[in-house]
């Protein structure tokens, strides 16, 4: 059965071979000065859209190798769902050093951290062993649902994904390096995204070390939100995009004083919302932490305020994989009685407040600034 993908428009071009027809296209202003005067976030999002569909859909186009373009047009359909907040928060970072040469340079290193992105999202719902992603089934159920053998559909829909992950890791690469750039640029942008990516894979190990273990200390959890999250979602993010730009060091050290504190509000928030939050806004369910054993701030800070009878049912409920919308509805319960859930409130605006006061003292431009302050009101006070 063939993978559920949107076929490419195409156009042929003078020398034969098939390109992608764009059905609409953004003009993407063509100076960091355009860029920073709209003071929109997501005013690059449509040309890193576009680059990304374009670059899919020739790698489908063109495979050599049997079975490779479906699994391109697999991919291209998986990264246009995404919220975008990496590859914005790269063409913010440029714009933040002073937005210095082109900005298709921008927008081409932009996509390339998104495909790496999706290569982190396949391999997570792989470990997490979720079915579903942004409202959609995730890649390895898409690939097991419409696998042709039966008896090893299952198999191979992980191995599949495993493999897509890595081939959109691999074409990230692609991206990355051939974005044009000056030498001494490229050199300070790889070394962003080399942390980037060591850390976002300690911080996974770490989470997946600490999964089920409900003793672990409010300082572990938080090195699973600083390094799988805070660091890789806005701090490396928003230094890639610097250092293209040839960022010095005050720049780059503005960048991790707004980036770590405002990461770690987006992971706390993100916890809270994997709880309480609307499955229907979230595109996910809301019981799967909770059966997944999650071991967040929020339920270390539960375990520490509960009584012995509280505390017996939440080990007793939490990582249990049955665990039904009853059960979750008593851990709720738990974790607003006990100040749990205020307690995390409480240090996401600690963040939020720590992120305002590192933009207010940032050498940025007063665009850029801008943006970034906005990008602050949208973590924090974000429901899905």
């Amino acid at each position: 059965m063939p993978l559920p993908c949107r076929p490419p428009e195409t156009s042929t071009s003078r020398d034969g071979k098939k390109r992608w027809a764009p059905t609409s296209r953004w003009s993407l202003p063509m100076s960091a000065e355009a860029l920073a005067i709209e003071s929109d976030f997501f005013a690059p999002r449509a040309a890193i859209d576009d680059l990304l569909s374009e670059f899919l859909t020739e790698k489908a186009q063109n495979a050599s190798v049997p079975g490779q373009a479906a699994l391109a047009l697999l991919l291209r359909d998986f990264v246009a769902g995404g919220k975008r907040v990496r590859p914005l928060l790269c063409v913010t970072g440029w714009l933040a050093a002073g937005g210095r040469g082109d900005p298709a340079q921008a927008v081409r290193l932009a996509a390339s951290i998104e495909l790496a992105h999706a290569c982190a999202l396949i391999h997570d719902d792989i470990m997490d062993a979720s079915d579903s992603r942004r409202g959609r089934p995730t890649v390895h159920r898409v690939l097991a649902d419409h696998h042709h053998v039966p008896s090893t559909a299952q198999r191979y829909g992980l191995s599949g994904a495993i493999l897509l992950g890595d081939l959109a890791l691999v074409w990230s690469d692609e991206l990355l390096h051939t974005t044009p750039m000056p030498d001494a640029h490229r050199v300070a942008v790889m070394r962003c995204v080399d942390l980037a990516r060591s850390e976002l894979i300690g911080g996974q190990h770490l989470d997946l070390l600490t999964t089920g273990d409900l003793h672990v200390s409010i300082e572990t959890t938080m090195s699973v939100v600083r390094y799988k999250t805070a660091k890789y979602t806005i701090e490396r993010p928003l230094q890639v995009g610097a250092a293209l730009a040839g960022a010095g060091r005050q720049v780059m050290d503005a960048c991790s004083a707004y980036g770590v504190p405002l990461g770690e509000a987006f992971q706390l928030r993100d916890d809270v919302l994997g709880v309480f939050g609307d499955p229907d806004r979230m595109g996910k369910s809301r019981l799967d932490d909770l059966r997944e054993g999650k071991c967040t701030s929020l339920i270390v800070h539960a375990l520490r305020a509960s009584g012995p009878a509280q505390a017996g049912r939440l080990r007793a409920l939490i990582g249990d994989p049955h665990l039904g919308e009853q059960e979750a509805a008593e851990v709720r319960d738990i974790l607003t009685s006990t100040g749990a859930r205020a307690a995390v409130e409480r240090m996401i605006e600690e963040r939020y407040r720590q992120a305002l006061d590192a933009l207010a003292s940032a050498p940025f431009p007063h665009g850029a600034s801008r943006i970034l302050e906005n990008v602050v009101e949208t973590v924090v006070h974000r429901t899905a």
